[in-house]
């Protein structure tokens, strides 16, 4: 079942670094730097209709359709955030039905196609400008609408009284390339579409990530009717392959500063003989695509028992100690 998630208060108690957008965000770690944040959240039931209290709710994870009200409380300029997340195979659609901000004393509501914590953006491979629309005094007229399963609102609004009103609804999403998982667990396929670019899958927490399928730089958009199965190769991207799956993790939402495991290209239908036990803030999986090949892998995804935290593939910062 869906639930609103909340992000505990108790857990955000270490230093805390400046936002992408809003001056005056603050984002804290917890102390087991290798464990999720979704795993420190309060869960509580859901309605469709929904009053953000900023005192309970000032970091809010929702993965629920609905409506959404804020009003400031203060003058104070606060700055929260509104993190949605939904299936992988959705796309995030935002309408803003209400905006009273008065610019004047700074305040600010900001959409943002993607995620932002702790200064780091996902998905770091595609960002660009057009991912975020600040707005205040009138509300943006359109829909606004994710690339991938999770966006966000930024909002600080220092005038009592005043606020915003959205309505939060999930879209099919026919072609994902950009995957956040909501938890780490369940049968998951990356796809490049036959298409050039880099496509990802980062689960919030360690994981146990085990290759189920692979088709990584065997498949030509046009050439041989039947594929030779090579096996997994592995150290591709070191061998100088272009279409290449690379398996690690990072310490935080950047991807691109993702430490890695292995590399893998070929073609082999038969699942890997072990799993990889990724002990990282995130485990990222991302596929590299020339666009000369049809290009796919399915993973299946399980959470990191305790017990192989200490032997793990990938242990992410140990280098930084």
């Amino acid at each position: 079942m869906k639930v609103f998630l909340y992000l505990a208060a108790a857990v955000l108690v270490c230093n805390g670094i400046e936002g992408l957008l809003l001056p005056g965000w603050r984002e804290h770690r917890g102390p087991e730097k290798l464990m999720s944040w979704f795993s420190r959240v309060r869960r509580y039931p859901i309605t469709s209709h929904k009053i953000i209290d900023p005192n309970e709710d000032c970091f809010l994870v929702t993965s629920e359709e609905g409506e959404l009200f804020f009003k400031s409380p203060s003058d104070e300029p606060v700055v929260c955030g509104i993190y949605m997340i939904t299936d992988p195979d959705k796309r995030i659609q935002v309408i803003f039905n209400y905006l009273d901000v008065p610019c004047e004393n700074g305040g600010l509501v900001a959409w943002v196609d993607g995620w932002e914590l702790n200064g780091q953006v996902w998905p770091a491979d595609s960002w660009d400008d057009d991912r975020v629309l600040e707005s205040c005094d009138k509300r943006p007229q359109r829909k606004l609408v994710s690339r991938q399963n999770a966006a966000l609102i930024q909002y600080r609004v220092p005038a009592r009284g005043k606020g915003f009103a959205v309505t939060i609804r999930h879209l099919r999403n026919a072609r994902p390339c950009n995957v956040m998982l909501f938890g780490a667990e369940g049968v998951y396929t990356l796809r490049n579409h036959g298409v050039t670019g880099n496509c990802s899958l980062i689960a919030v927490s360690p994981a146990t990530v085990r290759v189920l399928d692979l088709n990584v730089g065997q498949s030509a958009k046009r050439g041989a009717l039947l594929d030779i199965e090579t096996g997994t190769i592995h150290h591709c991207s070191k061998r100088g392959l272009t279409d290449h799956v690379d398996i690690g993790g990072a310490s935080g939402l950047d991807h691109t500063k993702m430490e890695i495991y292995d590399s893998i290209c070929g073609l082999d239908s038969t699942e890997a003989y072990r799993p990889a036990f990724i002990a990282c803030e995130d485990t990222v999986v991302r596929l590299v695509s020339s666009g000369n090949y049809q290009n796919s892998i399915t993973l299946g995804f399980e959470p990191l028992p305790l017990e192989h935290y200490e032997h793990a593939d990938l242990i992410c910062g140990l280098n930084d100690m």
